[in-house]
């Protein structure tokens, strides 16, 4: 008698409705995206000055590449440039000047805007894939997404 009576409350348990209330502790939390590191990803311009680039047919993605010796590179939409960045304390980044070969394309003011901004470069932030440049000011002269290459 007493196994039908406990067979009777498990079925009836089971049996319960009512949703079960989430709690904080039991809440699916938010997906967060690790931070990017600054040095050795390849990262994509995607904003000067808080404006979207567009890229011209037929012209490279602008791209920088911070390597762990200092090295600084990319390719600014016609041209690639090599030179050094300098980021001794957290946050902080400057970059040498820039050499670049010279030939022209329909992208030469955004490559030119891209190097210009750079150079105005004193500090970054990095949230997610996002990398923010910015100025002596604080403000963003650029911003650029980590794009992971096979």
């Amino acid at each position: 008698m007493r196994f039908s009576v406990l067979i009777l409350a498990l079925l009836a348990a089971g049996c319960n409705t009512r949703p079960t209330q989430e709690t904080a502790a039991t809440a699916p939390s938010a997906p967060t995206t690790p931070r990017a590191p600054l040095r050795e990803t390849h990262w994509v311009l995607r904003q000067l000055a808080g404006k979207p680039i567009s890229v011209p047919a037929n012209t490279r993605e602008p791209y920088l590449t911070l390597r762990a010796d200092g090295t600084a590179e990319g390719n600014g939409s016609c041209n690639r440039f090599r030179g050094s960045f300098f980021s001794e304390t957290e946050r902080e980044l400057k970059f040498s000047p820039l050499m670049s070969t010279r030939m022209s394309c329909p992208a030469i003011d955004t490559e030119n805007a891209f190097t210009g901004a750079l150079a105005k470069a004193n500090s970054y932030e990095i949230s997610g894939d996002t990398l923010r440049v910015l100025d002596s000011s604080g403000a963003a002269v650029a911003r650029l997404e980590a794009v992971y290459l096979k």
